[in-house]
């Protein structure tokens, strides 16, 4: 299934083809006109604030790593998949 390939790519380290930008994927957006994007997230920088996020197109990215930084919620079966839940237990500080 096509859309599991792309909610395959949470959680993964990528980097912009274009621009080199580099980080993890946090999002994954199917929009109305047919664009699939994911939000990357470089994490954090020297004085330990959150960098800015970027939206890019996925066939723009390029996996890094084969191993995503955390567990990914299970969109298929169980209380997120019915709306039931919010989102995971965020980390408390994340470096790509």
């Amino acid at each position: 299934m096509n859309i599991k390939k792309h909610l395959d790519l949470l959680g993964m380290k990528v980097e912009d083809k274009v621009t080199g930008f580099k980080g993890v994927v946090a999002s994954v957006s199917f929009d109305l006109y047919g664009c699939i994007q994911a939000i990357v997230n470089p994490g954090i920088g020297e004085d330990g604030k959150l960098m800015d996020q970027a939206w890019f197109d996925i066939n723009r990215l390029r996996i890094t790593d084969e191993s995503p930084v955390m567990n990914r919620p299970d969109y298929d079966f169980g209380s997120v998949a019915e709306g039931l839940k919010g989102a995971a237990e965020k980390p408390a500080a994340m470096k790509s």
